[in-house]
């Protein structure tokens, strides 16, 4: 089995990347968290992998950090939740964003991932609550109040629509956080508002 991935990188778009190691040219997928943090074409990559055996195909998904890797594992481990689900759960929200959402039950924050419906979104959080805040833990990741949770909501609302404008999710997101450190007032309009000065 592949577990790390260390090489040129040949090519990449959002869905997947190639990897040139020792000679061979190796495919893999990757989630939007990853993707935005991967180097240009032609520069030295490494990922941690995690490799996907099937009757008919062998298929490496890569990912820029353990935490990601560890959350895409969690994700395979419920009932009905794929491989390539699990990447596209990690393209719709960041591994942290993630974990705090399955740790607090935040079922209707999960609904908000592209392919994750109420069904699925209350199967998570059930299933995988108790495993999630041992990951937390581990990394010492905060998990955020309930009295922060509208604001949350209207950051990733605001992100989202950002990306919809076409700012990568890394670019918008360090332009929310500036917005917000200097706002004396959290509201969608106004954190778009102050997030497109930033960019601009």
């Amino acid at each position: 089995m592949i577990a790390y991935l260390s090489g040129l990188l040949l090519s990449k778009t959002t869905q997947s990347v190639i990897i040139e190691a020792g000679g061979v040219g190796y495919e893999v997928y990757v989630p939007l968290s990853t993707f935005y943090k991967i180097p240009d074409e032609n520069e030295k990559i490494s990922l941690h992998i995690y490799t996907h055996v099937r009757e008919d195909a062998l298929i490496l998904f890569g990912f820029q950090t353990r935490l990601e890797k560890d959350v895409f594992i969690l994700l395979t481990s419920v009932s009905g939740i794929g491989p390539k689900l699990s990447v596209n759960i990690l393209s719709g929200i960041g591994p942290m964003d993630l974990l705090k959402a399955i740790a607090g039950g935040d079922s209707v924050k999960l609904q908000t991932i592209p392919g994750v419906g109420r069904k699925m979104s209350e199967r998570i959080a059930l299933e995988l609550k108790d495993r999630a805040r041992k990951v937390i833990g581990r990394e010492e990741i905060d998990v955020p109040s309930q009295v922060e949770g509208d604001k949350r909501l209207i950051s990733d609302d605001a992100l989202s629509a950002l990306v919809n404008l076409g700012y990568s999710q890394k670019s918008a997101r360090e332009a929310i956080d500036k917005a917000l450190s200097t706002a004396t007032e959290t509201s969608l309009e106004m954190l778009i508002r102050e997030a497109l000065k930033v960019l601009s």
